[in-house]
């Protein structure tokens, strides 16, 4: 079943993204730094591409961004997650050593002792 939903879904995106592509085949001039600097500066860095590559290149770099800021914010999150993993598995280690110095007695006598006590 979700994955009947997960390719309709696929689907629907590449048929969106293809009518999309289709839609917009203009070539567009994309320029790095305006004409007015460019002309000061003696350089004229453009790029012609369809109008679909710039939307969807644009569209890939908001994404891209995004992750990088979100996976920056959440470093202190994954430290502290990461602190409290080790505090964790010492204090474990320290149970089970404390669990095993108090198990009972390792004398044969005391052991016995200890037997008929109870």
């Amino acid at each position: 079943m979700f994955r009947l939903l997960r390719l309709l879904f696929l689907g629907v995106t590449a048929v969106v993204l293809i009518t999309i592509a289709m839609a917009n085949r203009a070539i567009v001039t994309l320029s790095v730094i305006p004409e007015e600097v460019a002309a000061h500066l003696g350089m004229n860095w453009t790029l012609q591409v369809p109008l679909f590559a710039a939307i969807f290149a644009g569209v890939l770099l908001g994404l891209l961004i995004g992750f990088v800021w979100e996976w920056l914010r959440e470093f202190r999150i994954r430290s502290t997650a990461t602190k409290a993993s080790r505090r964790a598995q010492y204090l474990e280690k320290e149970v089970g050593r404390l669990k095993n110095t108090q198990a009972g007695p390792k004398d044969d006598v005391l052991a016995l002792l200890d037997a008929s006590a109870k």
